[in-house]
């Protein structure tokens, strides 16, 4: 038997025309078709803010306001010359009161604390003021100074306690017979320990430096 004949020209859907009945989705003419949803509902939002307001910022762009890196803390200044005598004459008055007190207390000098006094002179100023030759040489001769003064302060303990009187009353009425005994009793060793405490004081300021 022989199949019926389709009539010609039926017809056709159009791929871009009229909706297709039951899909809403169908293009329009002349239009692209709409994207389906894809059921996240978040999808074609705009990102949530970070509360960050320079978080779009690409690496290396300047800041707002015109500014670079702002509040850049400064280097510390340690070439002030002024400032690093004077923290070199207060180091030496301390050392050379401990050093004395030392001395004093076990009635003789020792070499190490010589030593130490001219390395806290020199390291104290050489911090402060930077390793100029200024400062260097201010620590020296404070040092020098310092021993010299410590050396004092032990003879007066000393005395002081041999005859049985106040140190203050030894310093303040018989300092006169505390520096003729520093000067009877001045030895190879005593001078030594003055050239001591202005090598350390050198060696201290090198060592900050």
């Amino acid at each position: 038997m022989s199949q019926p004949v389709q009539p010609p020209n039926q017809p056709q859907q159009p791929f871009g025309g009229q909706p297709v009945e039951g899909n809403p989705y169908a293009g329009q003419p002349g239009q692209p078709a709409p994207a389906a949803p894809t059921g996240n509902p978040y999808g074609q939002q705009p990102p949530a803010p970070t509360g960050n307001p320079f978080a779009g910022q690409q690496p290396g762009q300047s800041a707002p306001f015109g500014g670079g890196a702002p509040f850049a803390p400064a280097p510390p200044a340690r070439n002030n010359i002024l400032l690093g005598v004077a923290v070199a004459l207060g180091a030496a008055i301390v050392a050379g009161i401990l050093y004395g007190v030392i001395a004093g207390s076990i009635e003789r000098e020792v070499g190490y604390a010589a030593v130490g006094v001219g390395f806290l002179v020199g390291f104290a100023a050489s911090k402060v003021g930077g390793s100029n030759p200024a400062v260097i040489a201010a620590s020296a001769v404070f040092s020098i100074g310092a021993v010299y003064v410590g050396q004092l302060v032990g003879i007066s303990m000393i005395l002081a306690d041999v005859a049985q009187i106040p140190f203050s009353e030894v310093v303040g009425d018989h300092f006169d017979a505390v520096t003729k005994a520093w000067s009877q009793e001045a030895d190879f060793m005593t001078y030594l320990f003055l050239g001591l405490g202005a090598v350390a004081a050198v060696g201290g300021a090198k060592k900050a430096g």
